[in-house]
């Protein structure tokens, strides 16, 4: 006899009980539930004492689980049309997952898609359990072998357990290095779209509470993601497992020197673009996620922008906040700083165009330990002097309405990484950013972990309000990731991550971001420049006290 919590009442059961079965019983949908503050799949039995809660698709982690699986039906799908075939997957433009097909050369069009797609729903129809299984390590290399995972087989060498979980459907056995939902009949829910030369895989999301968001197509940025996939081939390093190898090929000093390398060809380029029409620019807008790097970027650029004669002037649109009590409220009652209405964006508009017109002006402070502007130090700024802005909204036309766009040169930056941990398992770019954050919070501002998780979800909110609408109006998109950060940031990320107790409702995040960190091999900090991006999260730079 034992008793379940579930929904604020207590159940007692003699018998074991699946948690699918549980939810059945009480009509509860679910994708993946928590027990105990630990995730777990339907599938999972409960005999003991504990709390229940089920996981709709509402849900991140439930999201996440969704996703994994559909990724897994697709290769299954493509592997009955198409023995043999090669799958790759990378994380792609509004919110999707695009699939390549390596290897041969196949013709992905509107017939390939519906043959894939009916073969999915036939799949899904038959209501094929998903069944997990653990088998010891030497097993699980010999059924990659025979299967041709060999991005498989070399990933399992950095995994220092014995065993190796596998998830087996009407006889197709694969792994995601993700939980998963217990039967095909789930995942009716998912779109295929052509994506000249992928196919895209929209799912739902828990952002848009469960639903499947409208596809935007995003030309800056999906360039911007090709030609990250493109960098992490040319060096070598679109796995972890090759990554890892360049420990073993000694090559580890020649990849952080490519990636550093590839920043500063990138600033040459702005510098160049901005020069080339340095008469006309007189605002340098700079606007990204979280963690992307931007203060650091900002400082990088002025600097090779004075190299070619020209003198920026930085101004802090952070000094423009309204006085505490007059900002807008957030759902909680508190006080909404991403908000653009949180800024006086009349004074900075009028101060820009003053600036501008070669007026001095007395800018302002915002002193945030009293929650209102004081007065600042007087600047004026010479014709061939842009000035250089960064911010949530720094991209938003609303912000500097009164300059005309032929006068605004705008950079969009975010680490957008397309390394995968293998050919089947994607790691998420938002995962770099959380991770960035982790550490810089941990390291600069006394934050806990748990506190920076707890503000996550609050920052994802405000990205797809403030920032991700207006990234396509970008003159310019850098991305901000080097190739190399992540076995860099594991020495300072894995404490971090493990000093949240296994109680803490920020658990489950934490020990997923341990999981895929642990297969990276330590990169020493010692050879990371000091003007490198990568130092405003571990510390260091030359461009701070």
């Amino acid at each position: 006899m034992y008793t379940v919590e579930l929904n604020n009442q207590k159940i007692i059961f003699e018998e074991k009980i699946t948690l699918e079965e549980l939810a059945k019983k009480f009509q509860i949908p679910a994708y993946l539930a928590k027990v105990n503050n630990r995730l777990r799949e339907l599938g999972y039995y409960i005999n003991y004492d504990c709390q229940v809660e089920f996981l709709d698709l509402d849900s991140y982690e439930a999201m996440r689980a969704y996703e994994t699986s559909l990724r897994y039906l697709i290769i299954m799908a493509l592997e009955r049309l198409i023995p043999g075939i090669k799958v790759k997957f990378h994380y792609c433009v509004s919110r999707s997952v695009s699939c390549e097909l390596i290897g041969k050369k196949f013709k992905i069009d509107q017939s390939f898609i519906n043959q894939l797609r009916t073969k999915m729903e036939e799949i899904i129809a038959a209501e094929f359990p998903i069944i997990r299984k653990k088998i010891d390590k030497e097993k699980a290399l010999q059924l990659y072998h025979e299967k041709g995972y060999d991005d498989k087989v070399e990933v399992l060498a950095y995994r220092p357990e014995d065993e190796v979980n596998l998830y087996e459907c009407d006889g197709y056995t694969n792994y995601m290095f993700g939980y998963m939902v217990s039967n095909t009949r789930c995942l009716d829910n998912f779109k295929l779209l052509l994506y000249h030369p992928y196919f895209l895989l929209q799912y739902p999301r828990a952002e848009e509470e469960g639903r499947i968001p409208p596809f935007e197509d995003s030309p800056r940025f999906g360039k911007m993601l090709t030609e990250a996939r493109m960098w992490a081939k040319t060096c070598d390093s679109d796995t972890i497992a090759k990554m890892n190898q360049h420990h073993h090929n000694n090559t580890l000093i020649d990849l952080v020197n490519m990636c550093e390398t590839k920043h500063n060809n990138m600033l040459a380029e702005l510098g160049l673009k901005i020069k080339d029409d340095i008469e006309n620019i007189r605002l340098i807008a700079i606007a990204g996620p979280s963690s992307s790097g931007k203060t650091t970027f900002s400082h990088r650029l002025r600097v090779e922008l004075m190299t070619r004669g020209i003198q920026p002037v930085k101004i802090s649109i952070d000094d423009y906040y309204l006085n505490r009590e007059d900002a807008p409220k957030d759902e909680e009652g508190n006080p909404d700083l991403e908000h653009i209405e949180a800024l006086d964006v009349e004074l900075f508009n009028q101060q820009l165009l003053a600036l501008i017109q070669g007026e001095e002006v007395e800018l302002p402070v915002f002193d945030f330990q009293l929650g209102h502007r004081i007065k600042g130090h007087r600047v004026k700024v010479k014709p061939n002097q842009p000035i250089i802005i960064e911010g949530i909204h720094a991209l938003n036309e609303r912000l500097t309405s009164l300059i005309p766009k032929h006068q605004k040169f705008k950079i969009y930056i975010s680490p957008l990484s397309q390394i995968n941990i293998d050919n089947h398992t994607p790691i998420n770019p938002t995962d770099l950013r959380l991770l960035r954050r982790v550490v810089r919070d941990a390291k600069y501002r006394k934050t806990s972990p748990e506190n920076t998780f707890s503000m996550w979800n609050s920052v994802r909110r405000g990205e797809f309000k403030w920032i991700y609408p207006f990234q396509e109006q970008s003159d310019y998109v850098f991305n901000s990731e080097l190739t190399y950060e992540l076995g860099v940031m594991k020495k300072y990320a894995l404490p971090a991550l493990e000093s949240i107790d296994r109680n803490s409702e920020y658990f489950i995040p934490a020990n997923r971001l341990i999981k895929f960190l642990k297969y990276f091999k330590d990169i020493d900090d010692r050879l990371v420049p000091c003007n490198s991006l990568l130092r405003e999260f571990i510390g260091d730079s030359c461009f701070y006290e």
